[in-house]
């Protein structure tokens, strides 16, 4: 069905960090005609997390005390002093958590030590932190503070379409973050830009069946967001979990790697909780945004160039040595294809 209606060139976008690993270990490139282009967009949290963000971690946990708590993806990010892990090998204390709700027990245990949540993230992890916060007050305590660097993917998605940088057909649209956020926000996709979207899932059939029903749409010319992950997506997405957000947390700008400052797209603690804010518990110094010289992370992010057009790629950049957050996370495009490269087309 897809060959016969991919009979002119489509690039189609996918925006979701397994979908881009799932895309590779399913052999989907190689099943598909010529005719059709998949690229990754931002579909990384950590990849997106701006080279002053980075930095601004390394520099709390430099700081008397304090103890940086943060999923493991985040470890070995380089910021323009080292990273999280080299801290941690000059006797900064960094804890990887597993869940946010581990670091209410550890703040509990050591009352003498200031613990900062890292809170990196799409939708699909906020509600957590949300959770996590709201439970800090409820049992009121006063060691904990949040770096809150959430971000929300269809800000990001307006942004893409709005730049022109990258001509797309359509979106392979992440099924996580979906099962939270539900259809209604992608809408504008189609009735303002003319590009269709479809939620999928992330086994190999998912990813074929969803891939059927875009293609169909770019060919009829017929755009709309349709959702073919019916099992675990709902159209109003988890309403508990989106009330869970708003009430802890309000939009604001958020600097995102390679596409720069988008309104409205980050998530900033609201009022009611500002006293768990790191930005406003700790004087820290400005940044700049400065990618690591030769890494072009920041156009993989957009789509803009595909990991093998870096020079750096698989050369002085690797998952054991990674320059960029790309080739580091395991939800990274770069690190995607490095894992996969004998499989590309």
């Amino acid at each position: 069905m897809i060959e016969g209606l991919a009979t002119f060139p489509m690039t189609l976008m996918e925006v979701c960090g397994t979908h881009t690993h799932a895309i590779f270990a399913n052999g989907i490139r190689a099943l598909l005609p010529k005719t059709i282009k998949i690229i990754s967009g931002p579909g990384c949290p950590v990849c997106v997390t701006s080279q002053s963000d980075v930095d601004r971690m390394i520099w709390l946990a430099s700081q008397k005390n304090v103890v940086i708590c943060t999923f493991g993806d985040m470890i070995k990010v380089p910021g323009k002093g080292g990273s999280l892990a080299v801290a941690r090998s000059m006797g900064s204390d960094i804890r990887v958590m597993y869940s946010p709700f581990d670091v209410i027990e550890w703040t509990r245990q050591e009352k003498g030590k200031e613990f900062v949540l890292v809170g990196v993230g799409f939708e699909t992890t906020t509600p957590g932190f949300a959770a996590t916060i709201k439970q800090s007050k409820a049992l009121g305590i006063k060691n904990l503070s949040m770096l809150s660097l959430g971000k929300t993917v269809p800000e990001a998605l307006r942004a893409l379409a709005q730049s022109g940088e990258v001509k797309l057909d359509g979106l392979i649209l992440p099924g996580h973050v979906s099962a939270i956020i539900g259809l209604e926000p992608y809408e504008f996709l189609a009735k303002e830009f003319s590009v269709p979207g479809v939620v999928t899932g992330f086994e190999g059939f998912d990813i074929l069946s969803g891939l059927a029903v875009l293609v169909k749409m770019i060919a009829e010319k017929k755009p709309a967001i349709i959702n073919t992950y019916t099992r675990s997506v709902r159209p109003d997405g988890n309403p508990t979990a989106m009330s869970l957000m708003g009430e802890v947390f309000d939009k604001s700008p958020a600097v995102w790697r390679g596409i720069g400052t988008i309104e409205g797209s980050g998530l900033a603690l609201s009022v009611e909780y500002t006293g768990f804010d790191a930005a406003k518990r700790f004087e820290m110094p400005n940044f700049p945004d400065e990618e690591p010289k030769g890494c072009l992370c920041g156009k993989v992010i957009t789509g803009a160039v595909t990991p093998e057009e870096c020079p750096l790629f698989g050369v002085s950049c690797t998952p054991s040595d990674p320059v960029g957050p790309c080739m580091v996370s395991g939800e990274g495009t770069c690190s995607a294809y490095f894992k996969f490269r004998k499989g590309l087309r």
